[in-house]
């Protein structure tokens, strides 16, 4: 095992570019291409944290590596938590992002509570340790979609505290207060402790 790599279970490049400005020199990122790992990895999970340790779990025990997987989604208390595990195929596949977004306006009309909340739940698995981090950040459904393109459910969630929504926020805005950046500050306080040496 390569003790200073660090597998992220995606091959989303910019997710990588991300970690690994935020990591410094601490790890060297590899996406799951980079390890020449082609298949699908499937959720099967009932939870976000299920699902976020079978994709760690996988790629530990085939590549043997260090690795760090998350899963998220959206939860809507009107519908009883929905989509849930669900969100990236909540209209079915494959994946489509608007389609998913006017399956929940859709569900949604005339509803009152319009509460929710985005989840992350990230697994890390550092030299056969498992840990867990979680991150959330509330919110509320907004009243109207007009077919706006962007990424997941940032078109249509409003964070509390603020009167627009994470898509219309600025990327610095965002990555400051939603789910994933939650959780990955835990994930970096994690590994910075475990770093220094006890006094």
């Amino acid at each position: 095992m390569e003790k200073n790599t660090l597998c992220l279970a995606t091959n989303n490049a910019h997710k990588a570019e991300e970690l690994q400005s935020l990591l410094g020199d601490a790890f060297e990122i590899k996406t799951l291409k980079d390890i020449g790992c082609l298949e699908d990895i499937e959720e099967t999970g009932n939870t976000f944290v299920e699902n976020s340790m079978i994709k760690a779990g996988y790629v530990f025990r085939k590549y043997g590596m260090n690795v760090l997987a998350d899963d998220s989604g959206l939860e809507v208390n009107a519908l009883g938590g929905r989509p849930g595990v669900y969100s990236a195929r909540y209209a079915g596949e494959p994946s489509d992002a608007t389609a998913n977004n006017r399956k929940l306006m859709k569900e949604m009309e005339g509803v009152t509570d319009r509460t929710a909340r985005f989840r992350t739940v990230i697994t890390l698995i550092l030299e056969g340790e498992t840990h867990t981090f979680d991150g959330e950040v509330s919110g509320r459904i907004k009243e109207t979609f007009d077919g706006e393109e962007g990424f997941g459910y940032n078109p249509v969630f409003i964070p509390d505290g603020f009167e627009t929504t994470f898509h219309d926020m600025g990327f610095e805005q965002r990555s400051r207060l939603n789910h994933r950046g939650r959780a990955m500050a835990k994930v970096l306080d994690f590994l910075a402790r475990r770093n220094t040496p006890e006094v």
